[in-house]
């Protein structure tokens, strides 16, 4: 997926579009860079080591043994790996309920559109506008749960009010009584920009300050959903007893997609580890400059800055990811995977139900491929102990076609005998038969 390039002003705004690709080397590139949270930690880190520098070098030498740095290390390096490595599994967690998602989505809306009957007339009419209606819910779904994951209370969003606005919610209800966003004042966006704790709003500030019950609308679509199945069911549209487990499995799937995706958001590093890490971090920082200057006089300043660079730039990739479902540009595209999945559905419903036997004898259908060139119809005229018999030398023939791909460039005399013998292997079955 190679789109057009990234746009200056797409730099520290997320998630990251996977459909744009930069050519810049990884150590050069700012987009998805978490430098603007860097900033203000390392102009403290300068200041302090410049002062520290200082008074040792002019007034009074401020340093302890190499030892401490030593000891220290170790345990900051066991605290920021913890740190990464629980935040990455709760990332990849993410993603992989995104992707069960995405397969469940497509194997309902494959079983809606292909198992379940539509009958005559203009009943059918309506079997048929009853399908679509379905499908659409299951792309509400995902960009419900994408909006509640979000703390978005409402309906009132591009990709969901058309979707659900005619369903009974509770989240309808609430819509006209939730309080609207206020518009950000430019020291709060700078402050949220650079990383500042203090200019970072509550994200389930609007879900708190609701005067309605919001409810939960994905469920609430897992229900309309579920009457949906049990009235195909019900008026025999869908009477294969496997494809009605199939249905309905399925939407027990999309229920335990919601259920993964609330765990891994609810569920962050308990904030006992969170504050002590911090802490360890910035005490190990900080302590720098009284163990690097007497080896390293002035070089301690840009020494201590690189190191507390390293350090706190790990330390804040691993509080960047642990919500995987946020707006960080770190965070996962969750509305391209919404946009994935409606595509998809939309490429079930663009052709009805297709019938083996408009399909299966086409000409073009090179039933034996690579063994023959011939078609269905070449083929159709042939007995069936014919084309056993050319089964049995289509292995053969398979294996021959895989060795030439894997030889190494021959001189030209051997090419050619390789050609020939390639198109013996290939043409007498056919002759044979």
């Amino acid at each position: 997926m190679t789109g057009g390039s990234v746009d200056l002003d797409d730099y520290f705004i997320g998630p990251r579009d996977m459909n744009k690709h930069s050519k810049w080397p990884f150590f050069m590139r700012m987009h998805g860079s978490v430098l603007p949270k860097m900033i203000l930690p390392v102009i403290i880190v300068s200041l302090w080591s410049t002062l520290i520098t200082c008074i040792s070098q002019f007034i009074f030498p401020l340093k302890v043994s190499s030892l401490l740095l030593t000891v220290l290390g170790f345990v900051v390096g066991m605290a920021i790996s913890f740190r990464t490595s629980t935040a990455y599994e709760r990332y990849a967690e993410g993603r992989k309920f995104w992707g069960q998602l995405t397969f469940v989505g497509q194997n309902l809306a494959r079983t809606v559109w292909i198992h379940s009957k539509e009958r005559d007339g203009d009943v059918g009419k309506e079997d048929l506008l009853a399908k679509l209606t379905a499908l659409n819910l299951i792309n509400a779904f995902a960009n419900a749960m994408k909006h509640k994951l979000r703390f978005e209370p409402g309906i009132e969003y591009d990709d969901l009010h058309g979707l659900v606005e005619y369903l009974d919610t509770f989240a309808k209800v609430a819509q006209p009584h939730l309080e609207k966003p206020g518009k950000k004042s430019p020291w709060k966006s700078v402050g949220e920009y650079l990383g500042v704790s203090f200019a970072e709003s509550n994200p389930r500030k609007l879900i708190k300050r609701s005067k309605k019950p919001l409810g939960n609308l994905p469920v609430e679509i897992i229900t309309y959903l579920s009457s949906y199945i049990d009235g195909l069911i019900a008026n025999g549209n869908l009477s294969v007893p496997i494809y009605q487990t199939q249905a309905v499995n399925s939407v027990v799937a999309l229920n335990e997609v919601l259920i993964g995706t609330e765990r891994v958001l609810h569920t962050p590093l308990p904030v006992a580890y969170s504050i002590a890490i911090s802490q360890i971090t910035w005490v190990y920082v900080m302590m720098l400059p009284f163990q690097l200057w007497d080896a390293l006089r002035w070089v301690t300043i840009p020494g201590t800055i690189f190191a507390a660079y390293i350090i706190l730039g790990i330390a804040a990739i691993g509080r960047e990811i642990e919500n995987p479902f946020g707006m960080d540009v770190n965070d996962l595209p969750l509305d391209a995977y919404c946009e994935e999945l409606a595509a998809d559905i939309d490429i079930i419903t663009s052709a009805p139900k297709p019938e083996s036997s408009e399909w299966i004898a086409k000409a073009e259908n090179l039933v034996l491929f690579p063994l023959s060139m011939k078609g269905y119809e070449a083929w159709a005229q042939r007995s069936k102990q014919e084309i056993r018999e050319a089964l049995m030398t289509k292995t053969r023939a398979d294996m021959a076609v895989r060795r030439s791909m894997q030889q190494p460039r021959l001189s030209q005399s051997e090419t050619e005998e390789g050609e020939e013998e390639r198109e013996k292997t290939h043409t007498a079955p056919d002759n044979h038969v």
